[in-house]
C-alpha cells in the first residue's frame, strides 16, 4: 500500500512543479515582453528626442546665417547720410572755398563719428594716461621728457577702440621710459 500511495503523490508534485515551471515560464516570457516593450518606448522616444534636438539645430544655423547677413543692415542704413554728404562735398569743393570744404568734411567726421557711438563705438583715450596693457599696444619706449611721464603713453600712432565696452583694437603708442 505504501507504494501505491507514494506513486500518486509523486505525479501530484510532480504536476506541481510542472505547474510552477510553467507559471515561472509564463512570468518570465511575461516580464520579457514588458522589457521589450519598455526598450521599444525608450527607442521611439530616443528617436524622436534626436529629430527634434536636430530639427532646432537646423533652425538654429539658419537664424544665425539670417542674422549675420542682415546685421550691419542697419549700421549701413545709418552710414548712407554720411555718403551723401560726402558726396556733396566732393560736388561743391570744385565751387566753394577751402575753408568751406574744410568746415563741411569736419561735420561729416562728427556725423560719422556720432553714428558710430550711437552704436557702441568709443575711442580710447591714451596720451598722458598710464600705459595699460589691457588697451595699449607699446610700438615703442622713448626717454621720458619728465620724470612724471614715465610709464605713461606720449604719444598715439593709432587709436584704439571698444565697442560695448570690449576692445576691438588696441592703440598703438609710444611709452616713456
Amino acid at each position: 500500500m505504501s507504494v501505491e500511495n507514494d506513486l500518486p503523490n509523486e505525479e501530484l508534485q510532480h504536476e506541481e512543479v510542472m505547474n510552477e515551471e510553467q507559471t515561472t515560464q509564463e512570468q518570465t516570457a511575461n516580464s520579457e515582453n514588458q522589457e521589450e516593450q519598455l526598450v521599444d518606448e525608450y527607442k521611439d522616444k530616443f528617436v524622436r528626442l534626436y529629430a527634434e534636438f536636430d530639427n532646432y539645430r537646423r533652425r538654429s544655423i539658419k537664424e544665425k546665417s539670417e542674422i549675420l547677413q542682415t546685421a550691419g543692415k542697419d549700421v549701413m542704413l545709418a552710414l548712407l547720410p554720411v555718403i551723401d554728404n560726402f558726396e556733396r562735398a566732393q560736388k561743391s569743393s570744385l565751387t566753394n572755398s577751402f575753408e568751406a570744404y574744410k568746415e563741411g568734411v569736419e561735420l561729416i567726421h562728427n556725423q560719422f563719428n556720432s553714428i558710430l557711438n550711437a552704436r557702441g563705438l568709443k575711442s580710447i583715450e591714451s596720451v598722458g594716461e598710464s600705459f595699460n596693457v589691457d588697451l595699449h599696444e607699446a610700438i615703442t619706449n622713448i626717454p621720458a621728457p619728465s620724470e612724471d611721464m614715465v610709464g605713461k603713453v606720449i604719444d598715439e600712432t593709432e587709436k584704439g577702440y571698444t565697442l560695448n565696452g570690449h576692445v576691438i583694437r588696441f592703440a598703438k603708442v609710444v611709452v616713456g621710459e
